[in-house]
């Protein structure tokens, strides 16, 4: 197997983790969003809406998921070596994706999701409603906040705090939450602070605290705290797809579907060493994120292309299935490579840098 495919390093029970978000997501979109507001799928899937509806609650998974990964990922890690590797593990994908869909939006051009160039090259700079335009595909904006918490992790590293204060950050992270969606109500504070999301990346933290620095008191107590905040935090995307698309999960599955997930991650995380990595796992694993960005706005130009020909279920799935392959193909021939050849650019720059601004904090 060639080193850019090597499953070393990984642990493939968060990859199965990642897959079944990524799922998730794909499945609402398919089955309950596309038809249930802004006219972007011809016909719906009434059967299936009442369980696919819970699929958004993938994207909640994921920053559960990101929240444990980039906790071990910057252990023992300076910060511009964390900072470097983020954002080569984020962008190829994200530019290789975003443009595969520009072209298929351009191509197309449906009245709900038509393109512009202008609007693509914002989107090139990854925070493209900063410049004005809309993101080509509206996932974009989880990727978004994913790129905030790295940004506060590599503040968190800098300042040596992430190692030696990683509690205290994490509660003053949590109050800050709270305060904020609870009282304050600013926008800019969710968005600056990801305060309506902090405690599920915060949950992912402090699972990976737990593991590699044992239990005590104040770890659990935390760790409770941002379970129950999380949960509560739910409220505020009820209350939004209740009034966009006039229906919602009630709260007990809700916070059924929180505890649930917390869990499925403490599994993985118990499990990590009886799960070996293998080729399968990791191709799962890694096809995810082209998964993530490519499914929605080509699935739906695809599934209204090929329903009246195929009838609408045989369309969604064929769709999804292409989607799962075109997905792989990315990851494996475009995105992996780009990315590696990405970081064996960099890497004597970022050693030299890294020389000169001295060894990286210890844990």
């Amino acid at each position: 197997m060639s080193q850019n495919v090597s499953p070393a390093g990984r642990i493939a029970t968060l990859d199965w983790l990642r897959l079944v978000a990524a799922l998730a997501v794909v499945a609402f979109h398919y089955l309950f969003r596309g038809a249930a507001a802004d006219g972007l799928l011809d016909s719906g899937y009434p059967q299936a809406a009442g369980i696919a509806i819970y699929g958004y609650l993938g994207v909640h998974l994921f920053f559960l998921i990101s929240g444990y990964v980039i906790a071990w990922s910057a252990e023992g890690r300076g910060w511009l070596d964390f900072a470097v590797a983020r954002f080569v593990r984020l962008y190829p994908g994200f530019l290789v994706c975003m443009t595969f869909t520009f072209a298929v939006m351009f191509a197309v051009q449906p009245e709900w999701g038509s393109v512009t160039i202008r609007q693509y090259v914002a989107n090139l700079f990854m925070f493209a409603p900063a410049l004005g335009e809309p993101f080509v595909d509206g996932v974009y904006w989880s990727i978004i906040l994913e790129l905030i918490f790295y940004g506060w992790v590599t503040v968190a590293l800098i300042s040596g705090a992430f190692q030696t204060l990683r509690l205290e950050l994490v509660a003053g992270w949590l109050v800050l939450c709270a305060v904020n969606e609870f009282s304050i109500g600013s926008g800019a504070m969710r968005l600056l602070f990801l305060t309506e999301y902090g405690p599920l990346f915060a949950s992912g933290i402090l699972i990976h605290h737990i593991q590699t620095r044992g239990r005590s008191a104040e770890a659990l107590v935390l760790l409770a705290a941002s379970f129950m905040l999380s949960t509560s935090l739910m409220a505020v995307g009820k209350d939004w797809m209740q009034g966009h698309y006039g229906v919602s999960v009630p709260m007990a599955g809700l916070a059924v579907a929180s505890l649930a997930m917390h869990g499925l991650l403490i599994a993985a995380v118990l499990l990590r060493a009886k799960v070996i990595p293998t080729r399968l796992s990791l191709a799962l694993g890694g096809l995810t994120y082209p998964l993530y960005l490519l499914h929605q706005h080509i699935g739906y130009v695809a599934i209204n292309a090929t329903a009246p020909l195929l009838g609408k279920w045989s369309a969604a799935a064929l769709v999804a299935a292409t989607m799962l392959a075109l997905s792989w193909l990315i990851w494996r021939w475009i995105e992996t490579p780009l990315r590696h050849r990405l970081m064996r650019a960099v890497k004597p720059v970022l050693s030299r840098l890294s020389l000169r601004s001295g060894p990286p904090q210890p844990a």
